[in-house]
């Protein structure tokens, strides 16, 4: 199974992310689930590398599946990044919804 867990600031938007783990729906190299789940991920973080401004701290190990991706701690993050933040939340919630045995979420505040 494939855990993610949001991190949200007072205004409840995500400004953090986890995910660790894999889907398990089908073996190595046919798992559509975790190919969605990598793609959403993966994008949102070069998204933001790419378009925005702000600095991140990005942790990753592939052979667990596992990333947490954060602001640095001087970091405000913009506006055009806690919008990507949220397109990635609202695609990991679909995906989870149509796959729920395979995708767990979490939260938490700030």
């Amino acid at each position: 199974m494939i855990r993610v867990c949001f991190k949200y600031d007072a205004d409840n938007t995500p400004v953090a992310f986890k995910c660790e783990g894999h889907a398990g729906f089908a073996r190595k190299g046919k798992d559509i689930v975790c190919a969605a789940l990598s793609i959403l991920t993966i994008n949102t973080v070069n998204s933001i590398e790419s378009l925005t401004d702000d600095a991140f701290i990005l942790d990753q190990n592939p052979e667990n599946g596992y990333m947490y991706f954060r602001f640095g701690d001087d970091v405000v993050p913009g506006r055009d990044s806690l919008l990507l933040l949220k397109s990635f939340e609202l695609g990991v919630r679909q995906l989870s919804a149509e796959n729920k045995a395979f995708i767990s979420i979490t939260e938490w505040e700030v």
